[in-house]
């Protein structure tokens, strides 16, 4: 049986999507973390939208396509827009180092007067005086995974970034127990400096380590690109430093994978239990072959899926109330249950290839 489900010719309704909505009133400029704590909670399930009444035209824009995370993003917002019949455009940028991609992709947007965008921001706040020109064209914008502190996005979907910290660390907390560890030492990759998602993990594992019954010292963190050769060599330099003294390594969707070359090369496999801050394709099948131990799952092809149609609920005008955030609920995984879980919330199918643009008047 395969991991993944195999590919349909026409997308079925997906199940659905446990998820917690935010409401206003709220901490102003905050993050999706900041919402959670200060604003009026509905816990529920986001069900799936009806077709839409028209050919919308939504634009995407994401950081980057270089890792599997975004490929199972790219796969949940294209299979929905051919369920729903409706435009999506992906316009990714080369890179969590390059904003003024994004920016430029923004612009481009905006001119070519999208009814929506769906914005992955690079920054915190870098893009949101571009979310601001949008709003003034006449542009809703929404946002999915990636945080951003802008107050003039209509609707946030994400998850609990600072969860995702904390589940991730607490599971090497919880593994260490078993082991009989009294303390342990970590270090983190947690992906590029200035992203919302990674000041979500480092947090969040903070947090969870402040909080462990057992003593959690973090001794390195060693911030770049999610980009593969970058991770790799940020990782050997954590293990030329820290050795034999580090337990466990905790890294980001491109992070976690390129530390296994490192880590193999330094004769510390068997030592240093790698742990993955988010899921996707690759690491199900690295935590199946016992090589990452376990992963957290932010849902990205479920944040995808409401994403898009938050979207077209919001061009048809179906919603009395908007909430201002859509935290989906976050997944573990580890060997436990790896032969029960959902992967088709988290990952694209076997053999997807990644398609940038959908429009139904061309099928």
């Amino acid at each position: 049986m395969a991991m993944m489900p195999a590919l349909a010719e026409q997308p079925a309704r997906f199940a659905p999507i446990p998820v917690t909505s935010i409401y206003r009133p709220l901490q102003p400029n905050g993050t999706a973390d900041d919402a959670l704590a200060s604003g009026r909670l509905v816990h529920g399930q986001y069900a799936p939208a009806l077709h839409a009444s028209k050919r919308w035209r939504i634009a995407f824009l994401f950081p980057h396509l270089k890792d599997p995370y975004w490929s199972g993003v790219a796969y949940g917002v294209i299979s929905e827009a051919r369920r729903l019949g409706v435009v999506a455009d992906i316009l990714p940028a080369s890179g969590y180092d390059d904003l003024q991609g994004q920016l430029h992709k923004m612009d481009e947007a905006i001119a070519a007067k999208y009814d929506a965008i769906v914005i992955s921001p690079i920054s915190l706040t870098a893009n949101n005086p571009s979310i601001v020109r949008a709003r003034a064209a006449g542009i809703p914008v929404l946002e999915l995974a990636n945080d951003s502190r802008s107050d003039e996005l209509h609707l946030k979907i994400t998850t609990s970034l600072r969860a995702m910290g904390m589940e991730a660390t607490r599971w090497a907390i919880r593994d260490a127990q078993q082991r009989g560890l009294k303390s342990i030492n970590i270090a983190l990759l947690p992906g590029p400096m200035g992203a919302g998602w990674v000041k979500g993990e480092v947090d969040g594992t903070r947090i969870a380590s402040q909080e462990a019954p057992i003593e959690v010292n973090i001794l390195d963190i060693r911030y770049g690109d999610s980009e593969r050769g970058l991770q790799a060599q940020l990782a050997k330099a954590i293990l030329v430093k820290h050795g034999k003294r580090l337990d466990y390594l905790i890294g980001c969707t491109g992070c976690a994978p390129a530390a296994l070359e490192p880590l193999k090369a330094s004769g510390l496999g068997d030592h240093i239990r790698v742990v993955a801050y988010d899921l996707t394709g690759e690491i199900a099948h690295l935590i199946r072959n016992k090589e990452i131990y376990a992963a957290a799952d932010t849902k990205g092809v479920s944040q995808a899926r409401v994403a898009v149609n938050a979207a077209v609920n919001l061009l048809e005008g179906r919603n009395k109330e908007q909430p201002h955030t859509i935290l989906v609920k976050l997944g573990m995984l580890d060997q436990q249950n790896w032969s029960s879980y959902p992967f088709d919330t988290s990952i694209a199918p076997e053999g997807y290839k990644v398609q940038l643009s959908y429009d139904p008047a061309k099928e």
